[in-house]
């Protein structure tokens, strides 16, 4: 076995054996493209112009390697030489009709590499100097105004004239004038360009026809599915007005029910342009209706390690009616203390398993609403320590919880409406579970709503998001847990180049208990019977309701649950109140860090900033910096504790969303601005490094 000098040379020897068997060959005779460098731009976009070229970089695996993984991007000459004619084209496209190529030079940097240069002269733009219309006199006043308004809008006087925005905003005028039921509508945009004068006259005209309404609906490819539920979903009535939008929001509604793979809303215009009733043809391909899904994984971080298995079932047509039913079950095992930080052999294996059933009805209430409901039962550890000392309990409990509730898409804006009951069964993995931790109950309603104004759901380019969540516990609803709790969240998608994305998050957590959350503040003794009782009860209410941050979703330089209040919390300790002397004293200000747990907080703010690069294909990178802080007292929102942490994320594109692997460097002297650093941080990487590994699905905001 090779001693630990000889650790990090056989490592470092099998990753090169790796790569060397990954690496890509330049054939004979050819060379590769190392860089293709656009020069000579001001206001075109370089990122744009290489999407229009056959030359590309060769692409680098983690945005470090050519030639490892990927092939190398070869040169051809007679490719390059029409390159430089795209350019030219797409530079009109853009408006600049002066854009001449000048050159594209090939510049050797070493054998068998090279560097493309296109050397631009972009000239001047053509404006946008006049706009005038034809044919709105059969409109009425209040639509010629919204039409001229939306045009003026969609081609502003003095803006660069651009084919493809041209373009898109006779497709849009059009669609306006279809939305107020003209369904024969005819726009037409016809551009005069004086590439002297740099100036473009616009045309738009209208030939409106006549308003009509909707005809019968008729249903194509339903098989064996009935036609009721389908109908109320798309929910266009014979004789309701005309209208292309309810057309695109009635095929979202077919298609959110879940067993259709494509859905067309097709108007039968006829050949006529004086018919003002409009049949609408409805053509749908049914997906599988039932699935079953088999999978599995390993969970790796500074608190555990679990090995699980994913088993589910569906049925999208659940005794008729289109209703939706699952099940899914996670059977795992946790190593335990086997951990990121901690490389030793499991002491102990604790079984885990979450069950979830789940009822779901499209049409409920109304057309456009679905009702739900969800059945949980898990067993799991509490794990909290990322340092946990051999004599330690390992309390864990039985949850169920069951959820019902409403849910609404309109247009970007979704809502849920809900409301949780939760029961959790404490129990013990090792040892007697402790005395204090009792049965608890939680009851709350919750509304959910997210707006969401960006480019894309899943990889969101520009645009923004705004979400709030809020919930009341206790009170009417009953339930051991008193409380009111929002949570605010923005996110800003902003794109600095074709391929670079700069997004930014803010979101606030507040938390205003009214039967618990003092013991937050982590102060007075704990000899005090009475005192210890109450702590015990408070805290176990504060674990599930309080306000926590850090992880893969939150500030990815902590692990979970690791930023805020921490305290001692007897079940998390050998000997609980009866041992004290091994933690250091009897007050909770005096116990020692190894003795403490992360107990919950009543304010929370959190901040994130990343720049996001697209790769090659399917992989990306990120660089971010995150920062947060929670706080024991209600309203607290400490500016001045950073808790900053910086770092490197890669990405690779699936068809559930992108997989994340983000690696968070703790900044010293950053955590606490204008005084000293009193915050316990969590163990290091290794005992080492102030890092922590964030792995998860999705971008983390």
């Amino acid at each position: 076995m090779p001693n630990r000098h000889q650790r990090p040379i056989a490592f470092v020897a099998v990753v090169t054996a790796m790569l060397t068997c990954a690496c890509a060959s330049i054939p004979a005779g050819r060379s590769a493209i190392d860089r293709v460098a656009i020069q000579g731009t001001d206001q075109l976009d370089d990122d744009d112009i290489k999407e229009k070229i056959a030359a590309a970089d060769s692409p680098k695996f983690l945005g470090l390697f050519r030639g490892v993984v990927y092939d190398y991007e070869l040169l051809d000459r007679v490719a390059l030489q029409r390159d430089l004619a795209r350019v030219e084209r797409y530079c009109r496209a853009k408006g600049f009709y002066d854009c001449r190529v000048r050159a594209g030079r090939i510049r050797q940097i070493a054998p068998h590499h090279v560097r493309v240069e296109i050397a631009i002269d972009e000239g001047q733009p053509s404006k946008i100097a006049k706009l005038y219309f034809e044919g709105l006199e059969e409109l009425p006043p209040a639509t010629q105004d919204e039409f001229k308004s939306a045009a003026s809008e969609l081609l502003p006087v003095g803006s660069v004239f651009e084919e493809e925005q041209f373009a898109r905003a006779e497709q849009d005028l059009k669609k306006q004038l279809a939305d107020e039921g003209y369904a024969h509508v005819e726009v037409k945009a016809s551009a005069a360009v004086d590439v002297v004068r740099h100036s473009v006259d616009i045309v738009v005209s209208a030939k409106p026809g006549p308003k009509a309404v909707f005809g019968a609906i008729t249903l194509e490819g339903l098989g064996g599915l009935p036609r009721g539920p389908v109908l109320r979903a798309i929910d266009i009535d014979a004789g309701d007005p005309y209208s292309q939008s309810a057309l695109e929001s009635a095929r979202q509604a077919a298609l959110d029910l879940g067993v259709f793979s494509s859905v067309e809303m097709i108007p039968e215009l006829g050949n006529s342009t004086t018919t003002t009733v409009i049949p609408v043809r409805v053509k749908v391909e049914v997906s599988k209706l039932r699935a079953v899904r088999i999978g599995g994984g390993v969970e790796l971080d500074p608190i555990k390690t679990d090995v699980h298995l994913v088993l589910g079932w569906e049925d999208h047509n659940f005794l008729g009616a289109l209703r939706q039913y699952s099940v899914s079950v996670k059977p795992g095992v946790v190593l335990y203390p086997l951990r990121i930080n901690s490389w030793q052999v499991p002491q102990q294996f604790l079984p885990e398993v979450k069950v979830i059933n789940q009822l779901r009805r499209s049409g409920f209430i109304e057309a456009r609403t679905t009702g739900f409901i969800r059945l949980e039962l898990s067993a799991f550890p509490v794990l909290l320590k990322t340092d946990p000392r051999p004599s330690d309990p390992i309390p864990g409990y039985v949850e169920f919880k069951a959820v019902a509730g409403v849910e609404r898409t309109i247009k970007r804006l979704y809502g849920r409406l809900s409301h949780t009951v939760q029961v959790e069964d404490p129990f013990s993995y090792k040892d007697d579970v402790d005395g204090a931790l009792r049965v608890l109950v939680l009851s709350y309603p919750e509304l959910v709503t997210n707006l969401s104004l960006t480019d894309n759901r899943v990889r969101p380019h520009r645009g923004i998001a705004l979400g709030n969540t809020v919930q009341f516990a206790g009170g009417p609803f009953g339930g051991d847990a008193d409380d009111v709790s929002l949570q605010p969240d923005a996110r800003v998608y902003v794109p600095a180049t074709h391929r670079v994305t700069i997004a930014a998050r803010a979101s606030v957590g507040l938390l205003f208990p009214r039967n618990y959350g003092f013991s937050a503040q982590n102060s007075g003794s704990l000899v005090d019977p009475a005192v210890a009782s109450a702590r015990a009860r408070d805290e176990q209410i504060l674990f599930f309701r309080g306000l926590f941050a850090g992880g893969p979703n939150s500030n990815r330089g902590y692990p979970l649950r690791g930023i805020g209040p921490r305290g001692f919390v007897a079940a998390y300790n050998a000997g609980g109140i009866a041992n004290l002397a091994a933690c250091g004293g009897t007050n909770a200000a005096d116990i020692a860090r190894d003795c403490q747990v992360p107990i919950g907080g009543l304010t929370r703010w959190e901040a994130s900033t990343e720049a996001r690069f697209n790769l090659a294909g399917p992989v990306s990178s990120a660089i971010f910096c995150d920062a947060a802080d929670v706080s024991a007292n209600t309203t607290d929102i400490r500016l001045m504790r950073l808790h900053l942490s910086c770092g490197l994320g890669g990405r690779y594109d699936t068809p559930v969303g992108p997989i994340r692997l983000d690696i968070g460097y703790r900044i010293p002297h950053l955590q606490v601005l204008n005084g000293p650093d009193t915050d316990e941080e969590p163990a290091p990487l290794f005992g080492i490094f102030p890092v922590a590994i964030a792995f998860g699905i999705g971008e983390a905001f």
